[in-house]
């Protein structure tokens, strides 16, 4: 029985912790027999639950110096997870990726690729799911690319990709971009305006998708990366160069981005009752100081190669804003709705956003810990205590190292959006330049749903002879050397129905409240399934006749009566003619059989991919065209065509040599020789 639903398992690898995420979606030829119109011009629907993610901690780059450990010790808890959730007929078919990201990025390269390879052996020799390829499915991912799957991530979710009518920012442009900013690195993703777009074509990514239909979706897209700048790293870093600032002999240090009266380590251990061996800081929560110590950190004296730059020297094309409004995950959401954040925002402004921090980070630390949750004070005061300087660095990366428009304090405009985009995302703040954002629909924003999507269209087979994977890698018209594929399959659609009314019928039984009427329809599907094809009601048929006698001799053709008449009269054939065939054992000269295998599927993973399909082993071969008898014809009725019908029911050795009905191919008896 053919599945309705495809999995996939994918496995964030960050620095702090590894996070499993499992998504599910309809198996691209039965979703297509059902779909609408609009369905049809869509990417596949991917679903996904609370319960289907997990996160562990701490991170895989933990295990650099012990790498063997990394599957028993880190990886099992999740496995053990996900194999809870998919059926167990569907684990084989269900493929697992695990992309580690910034934190593996910081280890030797000796230790990622040990860590790879212990984990691809692990999950090959102790799990079932599909992994036929190690260096694709485990990897440790360029910041770039982490970038480009949020992007697609975030378009998938918002609707971009599929209603862009809904999503005209103006000039022509429907997408969103993408702000991540992890522990350390930081990403961007844009699809920048036609002209720059065009000014800029080499630095631009080519990503390709496939529709329901078939039909291939392109978009030119920039991604870069910033290791280092993610929050924890940026904070290292500037303590470092706060220490810098002082005489090497202090032994404690004001601190403007702590709030007022913390006293930490320079790792961030607070300090009870000023007791501390080493060296000291002392929060004075000045928050405008905390906003110029920061700002150092983003390099914009950095040298600029190629002009434009943004941070640290990295060139990136030109941002309009005026059609590109981003969107911003992980830190991005947290530090504005954490600590700060105000129940019910929906936009950010960063006037309310900054006098909140203000407000906080000016407080005398006693009363900031006594406001905090006993039920979690731990992680909560850990939050607080990193609240400003995360705040000073995420306006600072914003706004001057980006360049996103400082709303509530600047003038921002929507001219060039249409009267429907902005109607249809005013609730959600989505045509602001930037909005920091958690769920959509009540799904995560991860970037781990953007490999899943790319998959799951790869699965999807081209319409007409349009063969180009899907994937993404340098903006050319042939597929480029730095190509990354899908990873999956696509397979001919299958035209038998069965399985498609097997499962719809299993789905509706499952509900209901009746034992025996499950059991009943669960019967009434294994004999459909039985019979569904010609063969095996052939041989079933034959093997009943055997059995109760009434198999017809030769010469003494008999009407069918009883059961025998009933299943002919289901069936389309009369008993005698099923037993002929399964006797001569020659069923596929007769008719066409149902040919499985491998060769119909094709791979987006692969330039070799088949191009057509075999006609078969079952096809018939025509004799030579002098056995046709064109007299025949004109005689078929009454006596010719009894006689004939009675000559079908002969045995091969008593009808050896005969000719069989008009037109059709001779066969004949390997004892007869030709002259």
């Amino acid at each position: 029985m053919g599945k309705k639903w495809r999995y996939g398992v994918v496995l964030d690898a960050g620095s702090s912790g590894t996070r499993l995420h499992i998504y599910k979606w309809k198996d691209p030829a039965k979703a297509r027999k059902k779909a609408s119109p609009a369905e049809l011009h869509s990417l596949p629907k991917l679903e996904t639950e609370k319960k289907w993610t997990k996160k562990i901690k701490p991170g895989v780059s933990t295990f650099g110096e012990n790498p063997t450990a990394v599957g028993r010790e880190h990886l099992k808890g999740l496995i053990d997870h996900a194999l809870k959730i998919i059926p167990k007929d569907q684990v084989e078919d269900t493929p697992i990726f695990l992309m580690a990201t910034a934190g593996m990025r910081l280890l030797p390269k000796v230790q990622q690729t040990a860590l790879t390879g212990e984990i691809c052996s692990y999950l090959q020799s102790n799990t079932e799911f599909s992994l036929p390829d190690c260096d694709l499915h485990i990897q440790v991912i360029p910041g770039e690319t982490e970038g480009l799957y949020g992007w697609i991530a975030t378009n998938y979710l918002l609707g971009g990709f599929d209603r862009p009518e809904d999503h005209n920012h103006g000039k022509g442009h429907s997408t969103y971009g993408f702000l991540d900013m992890g522990g350390a690195s930081a990403q961007i993703a844009f699809a920048p305006n036609a002209t720059e777009a065009a000014k800029h074509a080499n630095d631009l990514k080519l990503l390709r998708m496939r529709t329901l239909d078939g039909q291939r979706s392109e978009y030119k897209v920039f991604t870069a990366t910033w290791l280092g700048f993610g929050v924890n790293q940026a904070h290292e870093s500037y303590v470092m160069k706060l220490v810098d600032t002082y005489d090497p002999d202090a032994k404690e240090i004001p601190d403007p981005c702590l709030p007022k009266g913390l006293r930490t380590t320079t790792s961030g251990e607070p300090v009870e009752n000023g007791k501390s061996t080493g060296l000291t800081l002392l929060g004075t929560g000045d928050f405008t100081s905390c906003l110029k110590h920061t700002y150092p950190l983003l390099g914009k004296d950095a040298p600029c190669v190629e002009e434009p730059c943004l941070l640290n020297g990295q060139h990136v094309p030109a941002i309009d804003f005026d059609v590109n409004h981003f969107v911003g995950v992980s830190e991005y959401w947290h530090t504005t709705h954490g600590v700060f954040g105000a129940k019910g925002d929906t936009a950010y402004d960063l006037k309310a956003y900054q006098a909140r921090v203000e407000e906080f980070c000016t407080s005398d630390w006693k009363v900031i810990a006594n406001k905090v949750d006993a039920r979690k004070k731990q992680d909560k005061a850990k939050e607080a205590q990193e609240a400003c300087f995360k705040a000073s660095w995420l306006i600072n990366v914003l706004h001057d190292g980006i360049g996103i428009p400082r709303i509530g304090l600047e003038h921002t405009s929507h001219a060039n959006a249409s009267k429907g985009a902005l109607e249809d995302a005013k609730e959600k703040g989505f045509l602001d330049p930037f909005q920091p954002v958690d769920k959509i629909d009540g799904i995560e924003v991860s970037w781990t749903l953007g490999p899943m999507v790319l998959y799951a269209a790869g699965q999807i087979p081209p319409k007409s002879q349009d063969r180009l994977p899907v994937g993404f890698g340098s903006n050319t018209l042939e597929v480029p050397p730095d190509f990354s594929f899908a990873g999956s399959k696509w397979k001919e659609d299958d035209d038998d129905d069965w399985d498609d009314a097997l499962e719809d019928l299993v789905d509706h039984a499952k509900p209901s409240k009746s034992t025996s009427f499950l059991f009943f329809v669960l019967a009434l599907l294994l004999i459909g399934y039985m019979f569904r094809k010609k063969e095996r009601r052939m041989r079933f048929m034959s093997k009943f006749n055997s059995y109760t006698g009434r198999s017809k001799k030769p010469g003494s053709p008999r009407k069918p009566r009883g059961l025998a008449g009933l299943t002919s009269k289901l069936f389309g054939r009369s008993p005698a003619h099923y037993e002929r065939i399964v006797e001569e054992g020659e069923a596929s000269q007769f008719e066409l059989g149902d040919v499985d295998s491998d060769d119909n599927e094709h791979s987006d993973g692969s330039e070799g991919s088949h191009l057509g399909r075999t006609s078969g082993l079952a096809t018939p071969k025509l004799s030579s065209m002098d056995r046709f008898d064109a007299t025949s014809a004109l005689d078929r009725a009454g006596l010719f065509v009894r006689t004939e019908s009675r000559e079908r029911l002969v045995p091969p050795m008593l009808s050896a040599g005969r000719r069989s009905r008009a037109g059709s191919p001779t066969r004949k008896s390997p004892l007869i020789q030709e002259d």
